[in-house]
Parts: structure tokens; sequence; C-alpha cells
């Protein structure tokens, strides 16, 4: 789960914030995220867990590969915070890596539009939508959905990406 809409390290560092301090920050606001996510399924009684890349065992439990495949195994959602740990990689490259290391079958990309454009659709009313691009297609027209590390990723894994928009109700479940 990413945090931006609590803070973005790139944000901050374009703002003269050390970069490393500035995704730790970030990587922090995905914590939060996580546990609200959390904590609206457990409301809706969908058992789940919060692992994080970094080690915060009063909250969560830290990212352990071969527990988060158990936890699926027993059906319950894995909720991944932090990033991989490090600054400097987004939570696209992480949501990619550990798809790939789960197995996953496909890769959600939650976003403020609704698809994969062009150009941003709020600022230009032109801006063509895609209904379906191949991992090289983005890579190629250097789209703005995910960035290189994340799509390369997908790439050589053959994970399909699915875009959808954070801000349509229902769209999640329309979407799973």
């Amino acid at each position: 789960v990413g945090g931006g809409n609590i803070f973005r390290g790139v944000s901050g560092a374009a703002e003269g914030m050390d970069r490393a301090t500035a995704d730790q920050m970030g990587m922090l606001a995905t914590t939060i995220n996580a546990l609200a996510i959390q904590n609206a399924l457990d409301n809706i009684g969908i058992p789940s867990r919060v692992q994080s890349a970094i080690t915060m065992s009063s909250i969560c439990e830290p990212y352990i590969r071969r527990r988060a495949i158990r936890h699926m195994e027993k059906g319950r959602i894995v909720i991944f915070a932090c990033g991989i740990g490090s600054p400097f990689f987004t939570t696209d490259t992480a949501a990619a890596l550990r798809a790939v290391e789960m197995h996953c079958d496909v890769l959600l990309k939650g976003t403020q539009v609704d698809g994969v454009y062009s150009d941003n659709p709020r600022l230009n009313p032109e801006a063509k939508r895609y209904t379906m691009l191949s991992h090289m297609d983005v890579l190629k027209q250097e789209l703005k959905i995910m960035d290189a590390a994340a799509l390369s990723l997908a790439k050589e894994n053959n994970l399909p990406i699915m875009v959808f928009s954070l801000h349509e109700s229902g769209e999640l479940w329309r979407v799973i």
C-alpha cells in the first residue's frame, strides 16, 4: 500500500528535505494507510495482516515472505507496508516485487484516475485513455502510471497490472 495521500518522499525531497529521510517518512505514511485498511477489513469480518519492511513489532508483523504466503493460504489478506524498507525505491516497485514474491496473478494499481492515459486527463481533456497496453508500450511511451523499475519487474515476470480509480465507489470490488 502507498502513502502518498499522507506524505510523498519525492515531494519532501523537492522541498529541500534529505531524500532518504523524506522517503523514510513516506514509508511511515504507508503504515498508517495499511493499518486503516486492516481496520476496515476487520470491521467487515475479513481477516488480514499487516507486514512491514521496517520492524514495528508492536503494531504489525515484520515482512517475512513465507509467513505472508502462509497467511494467504489461510485465507487472510496480507497488506504490505513500508515499501521495501529502503529509500529511493517507490511503493510501485515494492508492490511489483511483493506481487512476484507472492506468486500473485495480477497487480492492482489504484490511482487518481480511471486508467492509463497518454497525458494527465485532469490537465489535458484531449488525453487518450488506453484500454490495454503491454508493459513495453508503457515503458516506450513513458506513460506515468508506474516507475520504470516496477514496470520492468512486472514485465520480466509476466505480471499483468490492472489500473483503477481510487475515487469511484465500489471500483476495487468491481476490479476484484
